[in-house]
């Protein structure tokens, strides 16, 4: 199975997490994990191999260089220059990689990934969950001038159908569409999908993929069937501590950090 990561030095310990939380759910599997970076230091990389020595994980460090990449909006303690690296992943990886998983490091995994991973892309580019709800699609069809009909797709998880990325101009596509749209962007990887690709997403459920605390209390608002953390631990796969609310700060609210410190 592979796998995809995009960092920098301040999240070298989440992505420890990341991998040792991957090692513990999925035992039985063996992982190429390629690791997309800018800047890392040599001990931030020994620190990250040596978390997973003797395990089922092979660690692949790719260092990205592009000056076109370089000129994207960034915003550096949210989104920074590492956001954009998922996008050209289809032109920086292995061509005999047909398929990967790409993982924000703000995430831990509690169960097998097996049926994400094998998932049939129905010509899709990707797969991935959506956490908005009925009233911002019309607000970001407006705002992008994009079909309504498009998902938007939360990019901290995302199945990604290399094979049919390579027979798109991904980065010529990109590069135009931050020029011609960039002071409309507020997320801005997720609106590059949404606007250039979200006709092509395969959608699945974010309680299963990609649960975090907010979308934990919407689905639990006024319902009957509420979920609690017996239910996440049973049958969430991927929980994705997106947003301001991490898990390692001090102001951190929720309950689904039980899951991050398990893993510390």
């Amino acid at each position: 199975m592979n796998i995809l990561l995009a960092i920098n030095s301040n999240y070298v310990s989440q992505t420890k997490v990341l991998l040792k939380s991957i090692i513990k759910s999925n035992p039985n599997v063996v992982y190429d994990v390629y690791i997309l970076y800018k800047e890392l230091k040599k001990q931030e990389k020994e620190l990250i191999l040596s978390s997973v020595k003797n395990s089922n994980i092979e660690i692949h460090f790719i260092k990205i260089d592009n000056k076109e990449i370089n000129n994207f909006p960034v915003y550096e303690k949210r989104y920074p220059i590492e956001i954009y690296f998922r996008l050209f992943a289809s032109k920086y990886l292995p061509k005999t990689i047909d398929k990967i998983l790409y993982l924000d490091v703000d995430t831990v995994v509690i169960n097998s990934l097996s049926e994400l991973y094998t998932m049939d892309f129905e010509n899709n580019l990707f797969i991935g969950a959506t956490h908005i709800r009925n009233g911002l699609h019309k607000f970001h069809s407006m705002r992008l001038n994009v079909n309504e009909k498009n998902i938007y797709v939360n990019t901290g998880v995302l199945l990604m159908n290399l094979k049919e990325l390579r027979n798109i101009p991904v980065e010529k596509e990109v590069i135009y569409f931050i020029k011609k749209n960039k002071n409309k962007l507020l997320l801005p990887d997720q609106d590059i999908i949404y606007a250039l690709y979200g006709d092509r997403v395969k959608e699945v459920s974010p309680l299963l993929y990609n649960l975090g605390d907010k979308g934990l209390r919407l689905h639990n608002l006024n319902k009957k069937n509420k979920i609690d953390i017996d239910w996440v631990r049973k049958n969430t796969v991927v929980i994705h501590y997106y947003g301001r609310n991490k898990p390692w700060n001090k102001n951190y609210d929720g309950i689904l950090n039980v899951f991050y410190d398990e893993i510390i």
